[in-house]
């Protein structure tokens, strides 16, 4: 089971897809719960991991050091721009089993859109994990926007040697519906998303199975033949969020809905608020669906762009999952020879917070 723990709705950056901080009546910029309460709505969550979220948690890193100390977790992640690591003692990063970073690919791409100087604030902040000793999973978490290619960027960041794996989202949520968007995804993300599916099972033929969520996700999915689930990331199935104000979330971006408030701490366990909200029909009723999962949890309930953007986003989808249907043969013929391994294929090891589906 999953826990997001928000630590604050403040955001030291500005990004241009997302606008910064949370308005602080959504998300307060403190903690408005007491590590008692928290025990409590914790203590029948089982196999329990603990994900720190924010805005940018490391602004209130007294609160990750304070439940790191104090709450039991078979995992820690945390879900960070990286610029504050400083924040947060080593040995607190060393007992990280996931580090996401945000980073959006090569410097140019990230600073446009993250503020100048972040690509290699970032990069600084890796070297410097990896310095302390650090040995768990840091995963660079992109954001994909029309600014984006999605092999080149990709390609960057595999290639820095730094990032045991790489998953992004498309910048198709929150933001106002773009008419660039469809010709973008069409004429540049869909046909360079094969070519790197190309790239990954050429690798993977050669002995080596590069860190791409997406592709390693799904095909040992589909090797296994197994449901990802519904959605993959596990939002208000096996995972929920906790607010700063201490309402309980279906999903931690899911701040401004009603939908996605299921309770809150001081007077319920996490067990008695799973299964509350589900991915239903179109969805339910599509071939795609146990790996797909409807994708997001959040964009299927929202339907922010309409029925025209729901579908262009599930066609970007089905896409990615033919792509490495097509490859499944060589990837068992790969397994078959003893060239990989399963145990390097599969993933993710326990729910780390990826969402899996772009």
């Amino acid at each position: 089971m999953l826990c997001y723990i928000l630590t604050t709705g403040q955001c030291n950056l500005k990004c241009r897809y997302c606008g910064g901080s949370f308005p602080e009546n959504l998300v307060p910029y403190r903690v408005k719960y007491s590590i008692n309460e928290l025990r409590n709505f914790l203590s029948d969550a089982e196999d329990l991991t603990i994900a720190f979220y924010g805005g940018e948690p490391l602004l209130n890193a007294s609160w990750i050091v304070k439940v790191m100390d104090e709450v039991d977790a078979k995992h820690y992640v945390i879900q960070t721009n990286g610029l504050l690591i400083d924040n947060l003692d080593k040995d607190y990063w060393l007992r990280f089993n996931v580090i996401l970073l945000s980073i959006d690919g090569i410097e140019q791409l990230t600073d446009y859109n993250r503020g100048k100087g972040v690509y290699q604030r970032v990069i600084r902040a890796v070297e410097k994990l990896r310095s302390m000793g650090y040995e768990g999973e840091i995963v660079a978490r992109m954001t994909v926007t029309e600014m984006s290619d999605i092999y080149r960027d990709v390609g960057h960041l595999l290639s820095l040697g730094l990032f045991d794996t790489i998953h992004w989202q498309l910048d198709a949520i929150w933001s106002p519906k773009r008419g660039s968007f469809k010709s973008w995804l069409n004429g540049n993300y869909i046909p360079r998303l094969k070519q790197l599916v190309d790239m990954w099972v050429n690798e993977l033929l050669n002995g080596k199975v590069l860190g791409i969520a997406p592709f390693k996700a799904i095909m040992s999915a589909l090797i296994d033949d197994r449901s990802l689930g519904m959605p993959p990331c596990g939002a208000g199935w096996n995972a929920l969020a906790i607010n700063t104000n201490g309402d309980v979330l279906a999903c931690p971006i899911a701040v401004d809905v009603k939908w996605a408030r299921l309770g809150n701490i001081k007077t319920s366990t996490f067990k008695e608020l799973l299964r509350k909200v589900e991915i239903k029909e179109p969805c339910t009723k599509c071939k795609y669906v146990r790996i797909c999962g409807g994708r997001c949890l959040y964009a299927h309930k929202e339907r922010l762009w309409g029925e025209e953007g729901f579908k262009m986003l599930c066609e970007a989808s089905i896409t990615l999952i033919n792509s490495l249907i097509k490859a499944k043969p060589k990837v068992e013929w790969a397994l078959k020879n003893n060239i990989i391994s399963m145990k390097e294929l599969r993933y993710p090891p326990f729910l780390n917070s990826i969402e899996i589906i772009p």
